[in-house]
Formats: C-alpha cells, sequence, structure tokens
C-alpha cells in the first residue's frame, strides 16, 4: 500500500489517560516520540486526529493543542472542539476533520490510516472514510475490544491491533509500498 499521510487520536493513543488532560500536563507514552519520528523518517506526514470538548468549556484554548502538537512534529492537527452533543460534522466518529484534512492537504483517505484507542470514535471514523484501522491497545483499547467491541467492531474492525504507537508505527512501515529501492 502507498500511505499519504497517518492520523494521530492523542488521548490515550500518544499519551494521557484517555481523559481529558490539560496540554501543559499531558504526558506521552515512553514510545510514542520514537513512532512519530519513524513515520516521519519514512516521510509520512503525521496528523493529530482529535475530539477535545473541553475546548468549549473553557478549560482550554484551540492554540493550547496546536502548540502541543506543533512540538511534537505533527504536520497538521484537526481538533474539534465541540460538546458530543452538539450535532457537528467534526466530532469521531463523524469524518468530518477527516474529510476537511482530504480537502485541505489533497489527500485520498483511501491511502490514509488513522491510529486511535477508541473503536466507537476513531474506527469508526476511520472506515467512514475508507482510511486503514489501527486500533492501539492503550488508553481506551482493551476496553474497545472487550466491553465495547459490541458498538463499532463489526461496522469498523481494525486492520491492525497494536500493542501502542510505535508497534502501530512499525506495522505501518513495514506495509509501504516501496516504489524505489532501499
Amino acid at each position: 500500500m502507498t500511505l499519504q499521510a497517518v492520523f494521530i487520536d492523542r488521548d490515550g493513543t500518544l499519551g494521557g489517560n484517555g481523559h481529558f488532560i490539560h496540554p501543559r500536563d499531558f504526558e506521552l507514552y515512553p514510545s510514542s516520540i520514537e513512532a512519530l519520528q519513524l513515520l516521519k523518517q519514512h516521510g509520512i506526514p503525521i496528523i493529530a486526529l482529535t475530539n477535545q470538548h473541553n475546548i468549549s468549556k473553557g478549560r482550554a484554548t484551540e492554540l493550547d493543542f496546536r502548540n502541543e502538537f506543533d512540538s511534537y512534529g505533527f504536520n497538521a492537527a484537526y481538533i474539534c472542539p465541540h460538546e458530543p452533543e452538539d450535532g457537528c460534522v467534526c466530532h469521531k466518529p463523524q469524518p468530518g476533520m477527516l474529510q476537511q484534512a482530504a480537502t485541505d492537504l489533497g489527500l485520498d483517505l483511501t491511502q490514509c490510516a488513522v491510529i486511535g484507542d477508541v473503536g466507537s470514535t476513531d474506527m469508526l471514523a476511520a472506515a467512514a472514510v475508507g482510511a486503514r484501522r489501527i486500533l492501539v491497545e492503550t488508553g481506551w483499547g482493551m476496553q474497545s475490544l472487550d466491553k465495547y467491541r459490541h458498538l463499532w467492531y463489526e461496522q469498523a474492525e481494525p486492520d491492525y491491533i497494536a500493542k501502542d504507537l510505535l508497534d502501530a508505527a512499525k506495522w505501518l512501515v513495514s506495509t509501504i509500498k516501496r516504489t524505489t529501492p532501499e
């Protein structure tokens, strides 16, 4: 497969505990920077894809998150600031952020991947646009596979279940179609 970009969820995928943590207090998992660097070394743009309804509650700003993603080396960030019940098109599992990224960046979403820890948001959004789906076991990942599997798995079965973001990145890199010799 060719891979134009990888969309990566924040809470529970990059670090944290799956719940909101202000960017100033957010801690990455030990191997997350290595995972991001691996993707970038292979020329794969990394794009943050996150629901952050606490922005609408005034607990953080979109700029706080943009600065955080910039500090990790992301090429772009798509952040939904809305409450789940607001009915916006950008709040995962809606595919609006992915579709906006495709428009902004000229991406074919079927040539992209989404890495996240929540089946009922991250995997469903990816499935809606035909992107590859990688579920990590960190954050809510194990609960997504066990307790909440019935809510999403049939519609959005992962292409790969990864131990963590680094495992996901290594798997993606191993699947890239090589057009030139290494």
